[in-house]
């Protein structure tokens, strides 16, 4: 079920909303619980439930493997078994046509079949929160109340399909918290208001970016100069309004039900350096990547050329975590190497004007972007070579130039603009915040006749 639908605004929302808030009222706080786990199940089998058993395994053997932790006094060897299954259920899922298909590329025959196997929704999601809980257990750092409370840690609606990644320790208590079950007028206007504004940046900017990005990309080998740079450059803006759109929904959805997520964007295209970048986009898999892998790795306790190697492998595992692919494991790999470039780049303390950091960091994402972004390396490499083509300058039609015209724009514009999380650090329930909530919503409401995925469902 999407967030961008009528069903899940008009129809699973307010059931799921009435109801929880009407057992918690009556002190029935285990039902009011049980509601909203299985409605959260409801939420992701309605995509397709053949995977509900598989949540559910997922979710009762973390939770028997944190029992044991607790139970055998932080036993290193039921984290081992406890991380091992995990990765090899996403491997299985995820990874396995790619390794198949590699190995196939490499021996110069089909050796294997590859068994094209349909991805979970949310796997990556739903793994790395189980797995970073086990850590936490074997620390003596996360404590689970009981099972329902643990399947809600894991299933909530808001956050399940395409995060932000949430800690157990951060979550828990607010879940078992008293004021958790009462109704709390401030947290659903303001959440109301959040929501609203992320699903504007989904339906009305992402999804009419999208038309220019996937157009650039489905004809790669036959595009001009200012047509490559449309591309990218729209499939930059692309994805940026359409994932921290979807966390912000999820943080306003969960605060309607007096839950605090954390955030994940903060105007990372105003970074003035890759590092900044990194500090600024996807904030909770950052995270989760430096707490669960580069510190456990040596982080920088070991020397420099140990802290540089830890960087490029987290780079890399975020790479492979966000698809199957050699795009995407050299996109990982490149941004690693940026990052180690950054490092070095701080210890010579070579001062340069801001505008001339930010514009160095923003055109290298864009450039990565590509990458990221193409079906092939060999698709990557044609449209790089495009936007690198200044000879084909002189193509440009009066549609192109108007669009490209507009997105240059909209990328300063960027740049000053406050993210919407901390333009709402002064809201207020009044009328003017209702009027203007209001006709966001209309408006976005009106554009739903071409609702679409979310660009991190298939991550």
């Amino acid at each position: 079920m999407l967030f961008n639908s009528y069903e899940f605004i008009f129809l699973f929302l307010p059931v799921t909303f009435a109801g929880f808030f009407l057992l918690g009222h009556k002190g029935k706080k285990q039902i009011a619980t049980l509601w909203l786990v299985l409605a959260s199940f409801f939420f992701y089998g309605y995509w397709d439930v053949r995977y509900v058993p598989l949540l559910f395994a997922s979710i009762s053997f973390n939770y028997w493997v944190g029992h044991q932790l607790e139970a055998k006094n932080r036993c290193k060897n039921w984290l081992i078994f406890g991380i091992v299954m995990n990765v090899m259920l996403l491997g299985y899922f995820k990874y396995m046509d790619f390794f198949l298909g590699a190995v196939n590329a490499l021996v110069g025959q089909n050796m294997f079949d590859l068994p094209h196997i349909v991805l979970p929704l949310g796997i990556s999601f739903f793994t790395f929160t189980q797995t970073a809980y086990l850590v936490d257990a074997y620390r003596g750092e996360a404590k689970n109340k009981s099972f329902l409370t643990y399947l809600e840690f894991v299933t909530i609606f808001p956050h399940l399909i395409a995060g932000p990644i949430i800690n157990h320790r951060e979550m828990i208590p607010q879940f078992i918290a008293d004021k958790t079950f009462r109704v709390n007028y401030a947290n659903i206007a303001l959440g109301i208001t959040i929501f609203t504004f992320g699903l504007f940046k989904k339906v009305v900017i992402a999804d009419l970016l999208a038309v220019y990005a996937n157009e650039a990309f489905s004809h790669v080998m036959s595009l001009y100069c200012a047509e490559a740079w449309v591309g990218a450059l729209s499939y930059t803006l692309q994805l940026y309004f359409d994932f921290s759109g979807y966390s912000e929904m999820a943080i306003g959805l969960a605060l309607m039900f007096n839950l605090r997520m954390p955030v994940n964007f903060d105007s990372p295209y105003q970074a003035c350096s890759i590092i900044d970048f990194w500090r600024r986009w996807h904030m909770t898999l950052g995270m989760w990547v430096k707490n669960y892998l580069y510190i456990p790795m040596g982080g920088n306790r070991k020397g420099e050329w140990r802290k540089m190697r830890n960087l490029f492998v987290s780079m890399l595992i975020i790479g492979l975590w966000h698809g199957a692919g050699w795009t995407f494991v050299i996109w990982g790999g490149l941004h690693g190497v940026l990052l180690i470039i950054n490092h070095a780049w701080r210890k010579m303390e070579i001062v340069l004007p801001k505008v001339v950091n930010w514009a160095a960091t923003f055109l290298c994402v864009t450039i990565l972007w590509v990458i990221f972004r193409a079906d092939t390396v060999h698709d990557a490499v044609a449209v790089l070579i495009s936007m690198g083509d200044i000879s084909t300058i002189v193509y440009m039609d009066e549609n192109t130039r108007k669009h490209l015209l507009v997105l240059i724009v909209s990328v300063i514009a960027l740049t000053a603009i406050p993210n919407p999380l901390v333009m709402l650090r002064k809201f207020q329930p009044n009328v003017k915040w209702l009027s203007v909530t209001v006709i966001i919503m209309i408006i976005t409401l009106y554009k739903f006749s071409r609702i679409s995925d979310f660009l991190y469902f298939q991550f």
